[in-house]
């Protein structure tokens, strides 16, 4: 891994810590509040509205390129850990295992299998309810 990318890993979980850190949004208050309070010192100016415009922007456009690199890694971390659970059960499918590296057209089809499946499973389930006269377990 190169030292950069290595480099921005650390910076962006470490960001990710702090500004999901309570201390963070109080930080950020503060400086609302330091911005308001500051209006009548600057006669409520274009410029003093154009600080906040900014760096509200500037914080905006930084966060989203932040909580996307937290979502993608949390969502790798889900996708290995359901893998590991498929791998490690015997009787589960391993096709698919990595599924969300498939195309659409590909993920259609398991999901219409699967929903066939379900299909069947309530079609069972309704009919031993209906033969075990009217015993039911489901809510």
């Amino acid at each position: 891994m190169s030292a950069v990318r290595h480099g921005f890993e650390r910076g962006a979980k470490a960001a990710a810590r702090f500004t999901g850190h309570p201390l963070c949004f109080g930080l950020a208050v503060a400086v609302v509040l330091a911005w308001v309070i500051s209006g009548p010192l600057f006669g409520f100016s274009d410029t003093w509205q154009l600080v906040i415009n900014t760096g509200t922007t500037i914080v905006t456009f930084l966060m989203v390129f932040l909580i996307q690199n937290s979502q993608n890694r949390d969502a790798a971390a889900v996708q290995i850990k359901l893998d590991e659970l498929i791998r490690a059960t015997e009787s589960a499918e391993n096709s698919l295992l990595d599924l969300e590296e498939l195309d659409e057209e590909a993920l259609e089809r398991f999901r219409a299998h699967y929903e066939e499946l379900a299909c069947k499973a309530r079609e069972l389930l309704d009919k031993a309810e209906a033969g075990g006269a009217g015993r039911s377990d489901r809510p």
